[in-house]
């Protein structure tokens, strides 16, 4: 059951760019601003995990990131907006200028790969990034769940493990069958040799958890970002001939169990036509938290 997507498979550049406008100016983020960037991103935590992880795992400033962090400051010089632009484009903007703004400079990145956040936010960011043959190469319209009480009945005994190295090709490949599948790439063939060392590093981080039955990847799923208030899962997956058999729910009671000692929720997103994951999301104690939107662009 391709459950979750996997959207962070895709190598994309940034040339250096300020948004010289003066209404919510934008510029780059350095290193200096990491504290401040980290306080503004807390405030909203659910929704700002992803941005907030790569910056405790990576740092503010870093290859790792695939983009560039930009703010938008009000005239105080408070930041109003942080957005990391790049392969994958986040945004978390208190106004409306500042989407404006960080649009504008999304406009000069090169190979991007996707916009993704909250409905409502990404609609008004396409408003001032479109048009002029921008047209979206996919929309998805998403849900995003959370879980924020540790489950009672998680069964000890399920064979969930972090994923070891030697596991790393039956990862790669369904973690590229289901890139392909949700955003029709497949990083697996466009960028092998950065493919392999992403989904390399985070098995060395302990972020991939496995169950295998007799050599057969049964399930699987990503941790994509943690902090101490939110983890974020992406890729959850079972066998195609191990599906209702109650796996799914199973390991994922189980995983939730074991990364609640550390966070307190998880969340995770699912494409709004995948009935079956929803039902699962729901039976695992999952609840509707808001609604996303990925574009993959052209």
């Amino acid at each position: 059951m391709a459950v979750t997507m996997m959207r962070q498979e895709m190598p994309a550049s940034l040339t250096g760019f300020a948004d010289q406008s003066d209404s919510s100016p934008i510029r780059e983020l350095i290193r200096a601003d990491e504290a401040e960037v980290l306080e503004f991103l807390s405030a909203r935590p659910i929704h700002t995990v992803f941005m907030a992880g790569l910056i405790r795992d990576n740092s503010l400033v870093s290859p790792q990131n695939r983009g560039s962090f930009y703010g938008a400051r009000a005239r105080s010089g408070q930041l109003e907006g942080v957005a990391l632009i790049g392969h994958a484009t986040m945004i978390e903007a208190h106004t409306e200028d500042s989407l404006a703004g960080f649009a504008r400079v999304a406009r000069h990145c090169h190979n991007a790969y996707l916009i993704r956040g909250e409905a409502s936010s990404i609609q008004t960011f396409w408003q001032h990034f479109g048009g002029a043959g921008r047209d979206p190469r996919l929309i998805c319209r998403e849900q995003l769940f959370q879980r924020k009480t540790k489950p009672a009945d998680a069964d000890a005994s399920v064979a969930l493990r972090r994923a070891v190295i030697s596991d790393i090709d039956k990862i790669m490949a369904v973690n590229s069958s289901m890139a392909l599948e949700e955003g029709g790439i497949s990083p697996l063939q466009r960028d092998p040799s950065g493919f392999r060392f992403r989904t390399a590093r985070r098995i060395e981080k302990g972020r991939i958890w496995v169950m295998f039955e007799e050599n057969r990847l049964v399930f699987k799923t990503d941790v994509v970002s943690e902090t101490a208030d939110v983890t974020y899962l992406e890729g959850v997956y079972v066998h195609p001939e191990e599906r209702r058999k109650g796996h799914g729910l199973r390991c994922l009671t189980r995983l939730s169990d074991l990364l609640m000692d550390g966070s307190r929720s998880i969340c995770l997103t699912v494409n709004e036509k995948n009935k079956g994951a929803i039902a699962l999301y729901t039976k695992a104690g999952f609840e509707l938290h808001s609604h996303y939107e990925t574009i993959y662009l052209r």
